[in-house]
This record gives structure tokens, sequence and C-alpha cells, in this order.
């Protein structure tokens, strides 16, 4: 790639400068996920320009980042409870999205198509730049607040170039098609490299533990791994709805085991649940980590649904002992 050609500064945004100074700088990202997306309107408030360079387009859809109805709700009802219908009604409609791409994974695209045509300029590429070859949900959806990218776009404050980059020069990024993007600053938002359990080493005796040899029970416990539990977040809706059903659930096997004097709990995979991918998405940095991840199971309670009314089921309402879990 010839990125020691760059005379500029090069800039991962997993170590961030914190006294980086992009102010009146040519900055070019490369990347098209939820991290390139997000970083590209906040950097053209400042810098001179931002262009945005991505292989493939991903799905982007504008969200409010204020919610009408809680505001509408909160005249005239206590704050709780128009946080809970605000909250229901945000996971019905994001559960309902995420249903009908499945299902209908053409109407949506064209949805998002009309979505993203509606708030770009006249005459703007948006199928060269906005049209992914991948379904809906495929790879997880970027969302932007208040459609800000649409916006820097269309006032002229940052642009798009779709296609596969040839080098680095001195000056910039040099794209296969001979097109010239100049930069101060280039920021490489290509995908995260995933880290499993904080990178700890976890033994069971002297044996190392390869999680991605075991299944995961209900989401969070690993098959033949005693009195230990982890947490991993919903890549359909916000990841911190599944922790909280996690910690739920940890909260009453401890409380089981404290009324019944128990000490371990291990959970055990029967003979009839097969092996599957965990997270089935075509993601760069999901694919790159499938070696690090735990399995997937073939039925309930070793399988993931990514489905939050049937996990809220499950954990607050499921039994905390079965044919599954083991208690000593």
């Amino acid at each position: 790639m010839g990125e020691e050609n760059f005379k500029g500064i090069v800039v991962h945004p997993q170590f961030w400068p914190a006294d980086l100074d992009y102010s009146e700088k040519r900055v070019v990202v490369i990347g098209s996920g939820a991290t390139a997306v997000t970083l590209v309107p906040n950097l053209a408030q400042k810098a001179t320009s931002v262009s945005m360079i991505q292989r493939s387009p991903s799905y982007i859809m504008k969200l409010p980042n204020r919610n009408g109805l809680f505001i509408a709700l909160r005249k005239f009802l206590p704050g709780r409870i128009a946080y809970r219908l605000t909250r229901w009604r945000n996971l019905v409609l994001t559960m309902a999205l995420f249903g009908y791409s499945r299902f209908f994974p053409q109407s949506m695209k064209r949805i998002l198509m009309k979505g993203a045509a509606r708030q770009l300029p006249d005459g703007y590429p948006v199928d060269q730049h906005f049209n992914p070859s991948y379904n809906p949900w495929d790879q997880r959806l970027c969302v932007i607040p208040d459609g800000d990218l649409f916006k820097a776009i269309k006032s002229g404050q940052a642009k798009v170039y779709t296609g596969k980059i040839s080098h680095f020069d001195k000056y910039g990024v040099v794209m296969a098609d001979g097109t010239k993007v100049p930069a101060d600053i280039i920021v490489t938002a290509t995908g995260l490299q995933m880290q499993l359990l904080g990178g700890a080493d976890i033994t069971i005796g002297d044996k190392p533990l390869n999680p991605s040899d075991l299944l995961v029970y209900k989401g969070m416990m690993m098959s033949g791994v005693p009195n230990f539990a982890l947490a991993f977040g919903y890549t359909n809706n916000s990841w911190t709805l599944k922790t909280d059903l996690t910690a739920n659930l940890v909260c009453r096997i401890l409380n089981y085991m404290d009324r019944n004097g128990y000490t371990t709990v291990v959970p055990e995979v029967p003979a009839d649940i097969q092996e599957e991918e965990f997270l089935p998405l075509d993601s760069g940095y999901m694919k790159r980590a499938q070696h690090l991840l735990p399995k997937n199971g073939s039925k309930r309670p070793w399988r993931v649904y990514q489905n939050y009314l049937a996990d809220m089921l499950l954990t607050r309402f499921g039994r905390v002992r079965d044919r599954h879990l083991r208690y000593f």
C-alpha cells in the first residue's frame, strides 16, 4: 500500500491521539462502517475537507437524535412511564425493521435507497456510493443521527469515493482508477480487531481453554466452564439490551445457588445439540473473529436468536434449573 510514503499523519480510531488537531486539514477516512460514517460529519465541522473512501458501500439509515414520542408523552405523563412506553415502541420498531429486512430484503433495500436519495443532492450517484451488493442486515446497518452524514455531503463538506485503493503516495491516497485523493491526515476506519474476554487466558486445571471449541448457554455461559459468564450484546439492536438481560439471569442463578447451598454451576451440552456459527454476519471484523468466538447451538437454550422479546422471557421467567445446568 505504500503507507510509509505518506508524509502526513495516519490514525486508527482505536488509538486516537488526544492532541490530534485536524482543524483546516484535509482528512481522508478509509472505511464504510459505523465508525467511518460517525467520524466523517464530525470531522467535517473543523476540517478543510473530509473524504470517505470505501471499497464497497454499506446500508445507511437516518435516525432522529431526539425522540419526538418521548417529548410528546412527557407533556402529560410522568417521566418514568413516558420513558418505558418510548423504550418499548423503539424495541418493537427495531425488531420489526430487522424482521422485514429478512423476509422482504428487496423491498427494504428500495426503502433505504429512496431514503438516502431524498437527503442527497439531485443527480447524486446514490447507486454507486450507497447501494451494497448484499441484502439489508447481512451486515450491520449503519444508523446516522439526524442524517448528519447526508447533510455533510449535501453541503459539500464531505465527499465519498467508492472503489479499490491502489496505494498511498506522499500527498494522500491514489485510487485504482487513477483518482488522487489529497490528505494531510488519513484515518483507517477499516474495522475492529475483536478480542474475546478482554484478552484473558483461562485454564481449567492445567488445560488452556479455547472458546471456539465450546458452545454458549443462553448467550452467556460456556459449556464445561464452571462459575463463568460473559456479556455479549445484540448485533441487530442496542448492545446493552442483551447485557442487561445477561446480568439479570446471572443474579437469578447466584440467588438460587445461595438458597440451596451450591457453590458451583456448569453448563453441559446434551448429545442432541449441533454446533452452528455464533453470529452469522458477513461483516469483515466478524469473519476475522470466527476462530475466537464460541459456537451457537442448534436449538434453545444453546441457540442465540437475536430477539429481545424471546430472550427477555427466557432469562427473566425461565427456569434456572434445567437439564443443561449442573449444580454442585
